[in-house]
């Protein structure tokens, strides 16, 4: 079979900093304009800038194997090239001064000399004028995930009445290999939680979680009770405080609509833990606080003054839940009290990289705007003993070169599925008001 040429887009190597390397054993092109293109974003003091470097230093240590010209052997067998030509010779009047036309050219270039030809780029209008120019042209899908076969992080088993009697008898069962009709239940994943229901009677049912090291289905341990004065609304919320308030659960993804309590939730939990139980030594909740990583250098006022225009949603939260906890209390001296003593940090996410968090009780707010590489580097500053939980909405995404099925909050799921320290729910229902559910659904 006739090797394929892949022509990369600047945005795919930001993306994935390992992306030459995705594409088997086939050519692998980088147009000189890609390469001019890093060289403008390394100097980039976000994370933008940082994966230019990354790649400029994956190019550099391939730079003493051979001519970039010429081809350099990959490890897994495909050929690098970086293609000098950038000639224009597209057949409409593109304009020669954008790179995005200079990096397209290269991919038409190759094409007309018969070569078979794939444009790789994240950039929606770029592949349009490559499918105009008869370019085939794909997004980057290393990394992409079904959102609709997405992790639920829950399930449920219709039972007889004897199977949820012995189980609020016992405080637990063993897992069940089919339901009351006979039909075969899917494998079960650690930490996933089991709502029995009884085929006789549907309002009787029980909640479980499944416990990968006993291999059995056992009780809830944090139910009903109320966590700085907040009770959960829905079985979405019983089952996401479990996670959040188990201290051998470090890594949690909670997923879903948006007013479906998810960083309310976390914050409940965080404080409980960090200021009640005091397992943590700090709170800390962290956010990308623009679109596509941009570093917030270039807003005014001290580093507090321009987080705070990104996290006024944090902040009252935070009130929220200091005033239903001390109504006797003022509120803002309370919340102004935990952060002068340390208790609870809020940070732009740009901020937490190169820092080693250790004992921390990390929320990490509206992830799903991260790339996978991003997301990686954030868990990976986790240090011994901290619980870092990921919050957000695939539906909800500013970055322009993310979209539900490639940002880094749904890759981590199903990456982290399965793990023992590991627990994920999906929310499928807002608990604000009528009209904003109704805004979810029909806007």
């Amino acid at each position: 079979m006739a090797k394929k040429s892949f022509i990369l887009d600047t945005n795919v190597l930001i993306h994935d900093p390992d992306a030459i390397s995705a594409f088997s054993d086939n050519f692998v092109v980088l147009p000189m304009a890609v390469i001019e293109e890093l060289d403008n974003l390394k100097k980039l003091h976000d994370e933008r800038g940082r994966a230019a470097r990354n790649v400029s230093r994956k190019l550099n240590q391939l730079a003493g194997k051979g001519k970039f010209n010429e081809g350099i052997i990959l490890e897994n067998g495909g050929t690098l090239i970086i293609e000098l030509e950038q000639e224009m010779k597209l057949p409409y009047d593109f304009s020669n001064s954008k790179k995005d036309n200079l990096i397209l050219c290269a991919a038409y270039n190759r094409q007309k000399k018969g070569e078979n030809v794939i444009f790789i780029t994240k950039d929606i209008n770029l592949r349009i004028k490559a499918e105009v120019l008869n370019i085939k042209a794909q997004d980057y899908e290393r990394e992409k995930i079904k959102i609709e076969e997405l992790y639920q992080g829950y399930k449920e088993i219709i039972v007889d009445t004897e199977t949820i009697d012995k189980f609020y008898k016992n405080k637990s069962i063993n897992i069940l290999t089919s339901d009351v009709n006979g039909q075969t239940i899917s494998e079960y994943t650690a930490n996933e939680f089991v709502i029995l229901k009884d085929a006789a009677n549907p309002s009787k049912s029980a909640i479980t979680k499944y416990d990968s090291k006993t291999k059995t289905l056992i009780s809830l341990l944090y139910k009903e009770s109320p966590i700085w004065g907040l009770k959960p609304l829905s079985i979405e919320q019983k089952f996401a405080f479990e996670l959040l308030l188990v201290d051998n659960i470090q890594l949690i993804t909670l997923v879903g609509v948006p007013g479906a309590g998810k960083t309310l939730l976390s914050l409940a939990a965080g404080l409980q833990k960090t200021i009640d139980e005091k397992i943590y030594r700090r709170l800390l909740v962290g956010k990308s606080v623009t679109p596509v990583g941009k570093d917030i250098g270039y807003l005014p006022g001290t580093k507090e003054e321009k987080i705070s225009q990104w996290m006024g949603s944090i902040y009252d939260n935070l009130e929220f839940l200091v005033d239903k906890s001390n109504p006797d209390e003022t509120t803002e001296d309370k919340v102004q009290y935990f952060f002068d003593s340390g208790k609870i940090e809020i940070e732009a996410l740009s901020f937490l990289r190169g820092r080693s968090l250790p004992k921390q009780y990390i929320i990490v707010d509206d992830a799903q705007n991260l790339t996978p590489h991003e997301i990686k580097t954030i868990i990976s500053r986790a240090g011994e003993g901290s619980k870092v939980v990921l919050t957000g909405d695939p539906y909800q995404i500013d970055n322009p070169y993310l979209d539900a099925e490639s940002n880094g909050l749904t890759y981590l799921v199903e990456r982290f599925k399965g793990q023992e320290i590991y627990g994920h729910i999906s929310f499928k229902k807002t608990e604000r008001s009528n009209l904003a559910a109704l805004a979810g659904e029909l806007l």
